[in-house]
């Protein structure tokens, strides 16, 4: 394996792994909101019930 070989798999490879990265940060905030959402609906949920 020779340092143009090297060279050549980070430029493949370095793009999609960017990219999914990229990804994985943006749904993790979305699935958090998502997750803080739902937890508000079970409290107020739960309020309501107990009345």
């Amino acid at each position: 394996m020779t340092e143009g070989d090297i060279a050549a798999y980070i430029a493949n490879l370095g793009f999609p792994i960017a990219i999914t990265l990229y990804l994985l940060i943006r749904f993790e905030k979305k699935i958090s909101d998502l997750s803080d959402a739902i937890n508000g609906l079970k409290n107020e949920i739960q309020k309501n019930v107990k009345r």
